[in-house]
């Protein structure tokens, strides 16, 4: 693609400077390398778990994504290239560190939940997106989509779940519930990069548990709701039943 696109700026006269022409093709190679490793179920795998991850640790997933691209312990897709910019690694992890904390405070992790759903949602659908880039526009807009519910999903779980934690007085079960998440984006992201179809098994039994925790959990999620439509200045969800 990127190929294409430099034979036709030289066909209407317009000729890239070499170096831009060789670090394009370099980004091309690269990505095609990377899409080359990786079959569909592989890709499809990627696609679900940086979307499941993104709804309740996005930051964290940008960071870890990008590192390992820029270390090169795995090939990142065109469409995620980007993660490994030095530029892009530094405000994430500065973001990962503030997450880091502001996660472990009781009604505090509530607070900052709703402020960063505005992203998380969105951002897990562009992340699935970008593991096709837009060599492959179907597929890319099926992953986004994947991307965009796994990522919702998770928001919601972890939102209705903190909801309810935080009714304790004590902030112990708030800190291993935030560790807990932690743990499972590296493990989320390793076992997707390193065992597709385990996790394919995984990411399943993981939807299947939310959906049951947010029925479980039902008047914390309206609480949860109720919290979000405020914030966005909506009008708040009745309260009758809760």
């Amino acid at each position: 693609m990127i190929d294409a696109f430099i034979a036709w700026l030289h066909r209407i006269g317009l000729h890239a400077d070499p170096a831009i022409t060789a670090s394009a093709e370099a980004v091309g190679r690269q990505a095609g390398a990377a899409l080359g490793q990786m079959d569909m179920p592989a890709l499809m795998a990627l696609a679900g778990a940086l979307g499941w991850a993104s709804g309740f640790r996005l930051y964290a997933v940008v960071f870890l994504v990008g590192a390992m691209g820029a270390a090169q312990w795995m090939p990142l897709p065109g469409g995620l290239q980007m993660l490994a910019h030095p530029v892009v690694l530094a405000v994430s992890g500065f973001m990962l560190l503030v997450e880091f904390f502001a996660d472990k405070i009781p009604w505090v992790d509530s607070m900052w939940d709703s402020v960063n759903s505005v992203i998380r949602i969105p951002g897990g659908a562009l992340l699935a997106a970008g593991v096709f880039g837009g060599d492959n526009a179907a597929w890319g807009m099926a992953a986004g989509l994947l991307g965009g519910s796994l990522a919702a999903t998770s928001f919601a779980t972890k939102a209705t779940a903190r909801a309810a934690i935080n009714t304790s007085p004590e902030p112990f079960s708030n800190w291993l519930a935030s560790l807990f998440e932690d743990g499972l984006v590296v493990g989320v992201v390793w076992l997707a990069t390193q065992h597709p179809i385990a996790f394919g098994v995984a990411l399943l039994v993981m939807v299947v548990l939310s959906v049951l925790l947010l029925v479980v959990l039902w008047k914390f999620l309206r609480a949860v709701l109720r919290k979000l439509r405020a914030f966005f200045g909506g009008a708040p969800v009745p309260q009758s039943g809760v």
